[in-house]
């Protein structure tokens, strides 16, 4: 796609639309000049060089990459309108777009109905899920992995509800006995399993989960907000392909949360939360006397917590996903590069005197730390901070990310390690672009240089 050229087309569809409806003279209270536009945009131009290359392959640190040119397209010209999803009167074209983006993310999940909406993040979509949760469960609370995402406790914190960590097992998964015995007390009545986490990549148990959780009587929600759309890879074949059961049992689950501003190639924000019944949909009820007036269909405000929300994150999704869908022909192929990516990469490592693999990955992300003498964790934790920092600086920059792994989780994994402290930073790579398939071997022998610096 020539992005200048699309960009170009989109500024003149929209003034072609926005002409249909007469002449009007601009209030000079907004005109600005071009020199002192220039200036500022120059400034601002130069501060967002201050930037790390998301872009480009050598950046393998945090869940980071730019949009794809069709989302930029979508964005902006949507943007150009500036609709709100709020109401069918603030963005009539755009909520379509936004049900049939959603549409297809629930068919993606094996839903076959389903209430749900686009969200301004990971962390309001997972709100949105416990809120329903409290309301069908009140006075009970939530169990999720000790490894999920930090937000579950948070929005625990925020709707009164009491979190229980769950102890994960030797691949960071959540542990099922652990789970039984919190369910035992009673005081529990969600569970929250996570398919990515965000530290290790690690995919929770959900088809064992789903017949404990059953006979317990608590719900499932899924937090697929990072992993979601590796479920394109289940079953898939090669060695991309990931085992099926626990994708395919998400079709059970009585919510789910994904974040297309992550491999759904989306700017941020945009997040999904999806329910299984949309009878759920009662617990938003609200009265708004000034809005949903032109149409006795529901709103999409109806149904969440947030109010106004960006139109133009549901245009970017929608237009993706004419070119790449939710498929596993479409979105499955950019998410296969990296998950090979990774695994090479593990091969690689595992075959190397200088790294040491921390686990095979389960997705995109590996987890690795340089091997030291003697193997302590206070030396694996100096000598990962400095190739970490050595990696941003000279000729052939790496970006990398680090994690921090406690002593318990360390010793299951490698045993041998002296646990001389309470935990260690190791490093850590997301290879969620699929051009990181093609640097594999450049960033490997980077960070072996850098290793052997140690």
């Amino acid at each position: 796609m020539d992005l200048q050229h699309w960009l170009g087309r989109a500024t003149h569809a929209i003034q072609d639309w926005a002409d249909t409806f007469g002449p009007y003279r601009p209030h000079p209270s907004l005109q600005v000049d071009d020199d002192r536009f220039g200036a500022a945009f120059e400034e601002f131009t130069a501060r967002l060089a201050d930037n790390y290359p998301f872009f480009h392959p050598h950046y393998a640190g945090q869940m980071l990459k730019p949009p794809h040119p069709a989302a930029v397209v979508g964005h902006l010209t949507a943007m150009l309108i500036n609709p709100n999803n709020h109401a069918l009167d603030g963005g009539p074209a755009t909520a379509a777009m936004e049900r049939e983006a959603v549409a297809r993310l629930a068919t993606m999940f094996g839903y076959d109905i389903h209430l749900g909406h686009l969200t301004t993040s990971g962390t309001i979509a997972n709100l949105e899920a416990l809120f329903v949760a409290r309301e069908l469960h009140p006075g009970r609370g939530v169990a999720h992995s000790a490894d999920a995402h930090y937000t579950h406790a948070r929005m625990c914190h925020v709707l009164g509800l009491t979190s229980h960590p769950v102890r994960t097992d030797d691949r960071g998964r959540m542990d099922l006995g652990a789970l039984e015995d919190v369910l035992r007390t009673g005081e529990v009545g969600t569970v929250v399993l996570t398919t990515g986490t965000t530290g290790l990549g690690a995919v929770d148990p959900v088809h064992e989960v789903l017949p404990l959780a059953e006979r317990h009587g608590v719900r499932v929600h899924v937090d697929a907000a990072y992993g979601g759309f590796f479920t394109l890879l289940a079953g898939a074949e090669g060695p991309e392909g990931l085992p099926p059961e626990p994708w395919r049992a998400i079709a059970r689950a009585d919510s789910i949360v994904v974040d297309p501003h992550k491999h759904g190639l989306q700017p941020y924000g945009c997040g999904a939360v999806l329910f299984r019944d949309p009878e759920v949909g009662r617990f938003y009820l609200h009265d708004s006397p000034y809005t949903y007036f032109t149409s006795t269909e529901l709103h999409l405000g109806e149904i969440s917590l947030e109010c106004s929300r960006a139109g133009a994150a549901a245009a970017a999704l929608w237009l993706t996903f004419q070119l790449l869908p939710p498929t596993p022909d479409g979105l499955g192929r950019v998410l296969a590069a990296g998950r090979r990516a990774a695994l090479r990469w593990a091969d690689l490592i595992e075959a190397s005197d200088a790294l040491e693999l921390y686990q095979r990955p389960e997705l995109d992300i590996v987890t690795y730390f340089p091997a030291v003498a003697p193997a302590t964790l206070t030396g694996i934790d100096a000598a990962s901070a400095r190739i970490l920092a050595d990696g941003m600086t000279g000729p052939d920059p790496v970006f990398l990310s680090t994690l921090r792994a406690d002593r318990e989780s360390f010793a299951a994994r490698h045993p041998e390690t002296v646990a001389d402290a309470d935990g260690a930073r190791i490093l850590r790579s997301v290879l969620m672009k699929p051009e990181s398939e093609d640097h594999v071997e450049h960033l490997h022998n980077r960070l072996e240089r850098l290793a052997g610096c140690a």
